[in-house]
């Protein structure tokens, strides 16, 4: 299934399939297709929203997780969203983690994979150089266990979102806000269900950050997949689809 992209107002989303909410969100680098292998499974099964973060576009003075975060309310507010699982890769479960703690009543579930909010090693512990396309065909290609899964259509298009000066600006002051929002005091009060998935190989966040989430999220259920590193959803979807498959088979009956 190929993507399409609907435009509503202030908002840019992918919105496929009918039933309970799956809300996906993408990290600091990602797009909205790193989640077309989740869309095409399970979009039969529920609705599955994945709206485009403003990473590249929000005013500068507000380019940090808590500006995110308003613009996920937002959104949510309205498609009038409710009793959603969401999903978040990388920076992307940050922002969902920040959601469920401040409205705990819209969310169901949790899916993190390769999450931040603890610890993250970005862009393998530099920020974006601009204008050297083979340091950034490295870098992303340092998120991936396999290289080869960094398409250079992937390539390309974070080598062209690096070659802008302002992009560039409200990526690192994006990445320092994730750095310095570590929420250890904060996850033990997440009460819903929590699945965690990750890359046995992550470079970005190790193992034990995995471990760290577990221990700290009273109801989480951890998860690993080998040979794999900050994307499993990209890197391995199929094994990622069946674990989640399992997991949201599992959770159904006792959110019925």
């Amino acid at each position: 299934m190929k993507l399409r992209i609907r435009e509503e107002g202030d908002f840019q989303y992918i919105d496929e399939g009918q039933g309970k909410v799956l809300l996906l969100l993408h990290g600091l680098f990602g797009a909205l297709s790193n989640w077309e292998g989740v869309v095409n499974r399970f979009s039969s099964e529920y609705r599955v929203v994945i709206p485009m973060l403003p990473i590249y576009e929000m005013p500068l003075r507000q380019a940090d997780l808590e500006g995110l975060q308003r613009h996920l309310q937002a959104f949510v507010k309205h498609f009038q969203l409710n009793r959603m699982t969401i999903m978040g890769n990388s920076l992307g479960g940050h922002i969902a983690l920040l959601y469920t703690l401040a409205n705990p009543e819209k969310v169901e579930r949790l899916v993190l994979t390769g999450s931040s909010g603890l610890f993250e090693n970005g862009m393998g512990g530099s920020y974006p150089k601009r204008g050297s396309y083979e340091y950034i065909k490295e870098r992303v290609e340092y998120t991936f266990y396999d290289p080869k899964v960094a398409t250079k259509e992937y390539i390309d298009e974070v080598f062209e979102t690096t070659k802008s000066i302002p992009k560039c600006m409200r990526i690192v002051a994006i990445a320092k806000s994730a750095q310095r929002h570590n929420l250890a005091q904060d996850l033990p009060k997440i009460q819903v269900p929590t699945l965690l998935v990750w890359g046995l190989n992550d470079t970005i966040t190790p193992p034990m950050v995995a471990h760290e989430f577990n221990r700290l999220i009273p109801n989480s259920t951890l998860r690993f997949i080998d040979k794999c590193c900050h994307a499993p959803m990209m890197e391995h979807p199929e094994k990622f689809n069946q674990i989640l498959s399992e997991y949201l088979k599992t959770t159904n009956a006792a959110l019925a």
